[in-house]
């Protein structure tokens, strides 16, 4: 059976700084490919494949973008 992937790390959004958030969204990205496919072989496989392909990489970026918008709006921006 596999081994149950956790998508929000320590189960909150709520981070100390923006630095933190932002680094929390890669994360979440990271773990977003891991659930979408789960075959780590397949996914060292498919990484070249992506890793030389511009839209392919400014799509990731799209992807880490939305989730840091969801960690900052869950964080209040930051206030001060």
């Amino acid at each position: 059976m596999a081994e149950a992937l956790t998508l929000v790390p320590n189960n909150t959004l709520i981070t100390a700084s923006a630095e933190e958030g932002r680094q929390l969204a890669v994360k979440m990205a990271r773990l977003i490919m891991k659930a979408t496919q789960p075959d780590q072989a397949v996914r060292e496989k498919l990484r070249p494949v992506y890793a030389e392909d511009p839209a392919l990489l400014i799509q990731l970026g799209q992807n880490v973008a939305l989730e840091f918008a969801t960690i900052a709006a869950a964080n209040n921006y930051w206030r001060r």
